[in-house]
């Protein structure tokens, strides 16, 4: 029995779906009312199993056969259940540590996950310069997890930009045609050198980084600034009236510590929606700037701004700031080994 199986009760009437463990013999089930109740495992028989929980790994091509492929059907074997709301297309890439406990040095597995009751074909590809890479292509069956690959952060580097391609249909059926979908993502490799980027999630029983494709059939909409769009946002401010509400912006704060400031725009900004991306941009420079201006006065006070690597767009307009309007401060990479090539550290001085 695990998270996610359908269960019926034995010794009364009722069941519903596996939530949760307490201990080694309470399960959680969530009944029809959306009630968890605690039931002892052995009173309990599962009916519907969660694929979930499955591990695959992409079919591969010995080399020496490579030669006498032939273009040919897939086989598809047709499922009889399908997931209640499955309807809507939701994917998405998982990270998962192989060892929480030691993510310093453990390696990683990347999942694609398929929560909806499509098949779909699908290519998972890498940056190299203005050209791409396959890292995994094949067909990704309905309400699975597929595992595309294992790495080690050695290679992280290669994965900053990663794409999904995704063609999405049923077989043997009539169903609602969906779009195709062809997504970016800019992977901030910081985050898998911190055990709290992995949270739990209804997909995995370990701690996963997960990033969305498609949600809800929309798929995942990218924040991209370009060096050009770089000039133009150093010499403009945004009006402070014309701001969506932020989130909190400093992480922590004690007393001689440091502080650690993440300028993400996802950290903060609870949407994006209606912004350019060279406002976007004057908006980080903009919490970069009412930071400094906070703790100009503190001498010593180190403060550590996340800016992620990508395209070094974001971290060179914070360098040339401190250059030019913060010249008495000392400023160097921080700690490659708590936030890799994604974080400069200031000394007000």
């Amino acid at each position: 029995m695990k998270i996610g199986d359908k269960v019926r009760f034995l010794s009364e009437v009722g069941g519903g779906i596996v939530k949760g463990f307490q201990g080694k013999d309470i399960a959680l089930i969530e009944d029809a009312d959306g009630f968890d109740i605690p039931m002892l495992a052995r009173e309990c028989v599962v009916i519907e199993t969660d694929d979930y929980n499955l591990k695959r790994r992409p079919t591969q091509t010995p080399p020496s056969k490579q030669e006498e492929v032939r273009v040919s059907k897939p086989e598809i074997t047709t499922r009889s259940i399908e997931m209640s709301g499955g309807d809507s297309l939701n994917v998405a890439l998982a990270f998962v540590p192989g060892d929480v406990k030691t993510i310093s040095n453990t390696t990683f597995d990347a999942y694609l996950v398929n929560d909806s009751n499509y098949y779909m074909y699908y290519t998972y590809l890498s940056a190299e310069g203005k050209a791409w890479k396959t890292r995994s292509h094949g067909l990704l069956e309905p309400n699975t997890k597929l595992l595309l690959e294992e790495f080690a952060k050695d290679v992280l580097n290669d994965m900053e930009r990663l794409s999904v391609q995704l063609l999405a249909f049923k077989n043997d059926k009539t169903f609602v045609q969906k779009p195709a979908v062809s997504v970016e993502l800019r992977i901030d490799t910081v985050k898998f050198y911190k055990l709290h980027t992995f949270r739990e999630s209804v997909y995995f029983e370990e701690p996963a980084l997960i990033y969305d494709i498609v949600k809800d059939d929309i798929p995942l909409k990218q924040v991209y600034v370009s060096a050009e769009e770089l000039q133009a946002a150093l010499f403009q401010k945004r009006s402070i009236d014309d701001k969506p509400k932020s989130q909190p912006l400093v992480k922590h704060e004690a007393k001689n510590a440091v502080i650690e400031v993440d300028l993400h725009i996802n950290e903060l900004l609870d949407t994006t929606n209606g912004m350019s991306n060279t406002e976007i941009l004057n908006y980080q420079l903009d919490k970069f700037r009412e930071v400094m201006e906070q703790y100009k006065d503190k001498r010593e006070q180190k403060i550590v701004f996340i800016h992620g690597k990508g395209d070094g767009v974001l971290r060179k307009a914070v360098v040339d700031e401190l250059k030019h309007k913060y010249t008495t401060c000392r400023f160097q990479d921080a700690s490659f080994q708590e936030y890799g090539f994604g974080a400069t550290m200031v000394t007000i001085k």
